[in-house]
């Protein structure tokens, strides 16, 4: 009896071998098939992931090389144009001229100043004020030009009410502030006058700093009165002076007392050279650039003063190789 027991336990132990046996077969069957479905599936992805990734690129390429075959297209002095076109829409039919200017009969008799001619040691330097900047239109004109061109901002009006906000977004800027004229043609609002007290003007330059913070340079917009009067001129340098801002003479007169009052100030005397745009037809404005380099070689510095009419911005921009002769700078780098 007990050795039919032993058997019978035997043969169970050995079943129960042969199961576990099989069982673990299965699992690490099972488990390869896994790990080969795994793998190969990984395997199918990244090869999908890498065509999509490579048709991804080549549409990438394709949208490059049509953008650079279409500006390839463009000539680059049609786009300039149309945007300088643009610069006449919805403008004042009455601001045509730049002449309103200066109120002296004969204006080529303001374009030379007594200046001393130098030898120069380094490239000469032009500064080109651009006056009554008014509007987005102007501004993008302007800077579609791609040149260091000083903007000069008419104070804010009816006609322009958006002036402070525009000045806001460049870096560096002037403002173009009226002053009394010997006579107006269209007089802009809040012109300072020859009898204004100088609690008036203060107040005036005061509402100025606070409509432009970042102001440090002003000229006169038109003023052949107002600073050929040589108390006005010293109301108005004692307020400029109180807000850190400096005078910058449009020489709208050969009577401007500016040089004299600024001497007695103690400081030095900045004015315009050249105006590029008493006459508006084109010619006329690319011999007034020529001068205005000519200067700046005889003195190592010049400033000329334009305005942003088409034909001005166009001859400035036909002008680049006769500009290449001078740095073009902001007015604060003279």
């Amino acid at each position: 009896m007990a050795k039919r027991k032993r058997v019978s336990k035997s043969k169970s132990s050995s079943k129960f071998l042969l199961y576990t046996a099989w069982t673990l077969s299965i699992i690490a069957l099972t488990m390869s098939a896994l790990l080969v479905g795994y793998y190969l599936g990984q395997e199918s992805v990244k090869e999908e992931f890498a065509k999509s990734e490579n048709l991804e690129k080549q549409k990438r390429l394709a949208v490059l090389k049509k953008l650079e075959e279409s500006s390839q297209k463009k000539e680059e002095p049609l786009s300039v144009n149309k945007r300088l076109q643009e610069v006449l829409k919805k403008e004042s039919k009455e601001y045509i001229s730049a002449s309103h200017e200066i109120d002296d009969i004969a204006p080529e008799n303001l374009q030379e100043q007594k200046r001393t001619s130098v030898k120069l040691v380094t490239k000469p330097k032009l500064a080109i004020i651009i006056d009554d900047v008014g509007t987005k239109s102007q501004v993008k004109a302007i800077k579609s030009l791609q040149l260091p061109l000083t903007m000069s901002f008419l104070p804010p009006s009816k006609a322009r009410p958006n002036t402070p906000k525009l000045a806001a977004h460049e870096s560096k800027y002037m403002v173009h502030l009226p002053m009394e004229a010997q006579s107006f043609s269209a007089e802009e609002p809040h012109t300072l006058r020859v009898n204004d007290s100088q609690s008036v003007i203060s107040q005036r330059i005061a509402e100025i700093k606070k409509l432009f913070p970042n102001v440090a340079y002003i000229n006169n917009h038109t003023g052949s009165k107002f600073t050929s009067n040589e108390i006005a001129m010293n109301r108005l340098i004692f307020a400029l002076n109180a807000n850190n801002i400096r005078f910058i003479d449009s020489r709208t007169t050969a009577e401007t007392k500016a040089p004299k009052v600024l001497k007695n100030f103690g400081l030095s005397y900045v004015a315009r050279d050249i105006f590029l745009d008493h006459h508006m037809d084109k010619p006329y404005i690319l011999e007034q650039i020529k001068k205005a380099v000519k200067v700046a070689k005889s003195h190592g510095t010049a400033i000329a003063i334009g305005h942003p009419h088409k034909n001005t911005l166009q001859a400035l921009y036909e002008s680049k190789s006769i500009l290449k002769d001078v740095d073009i700078v902001f007015v604060d780098q003279l």
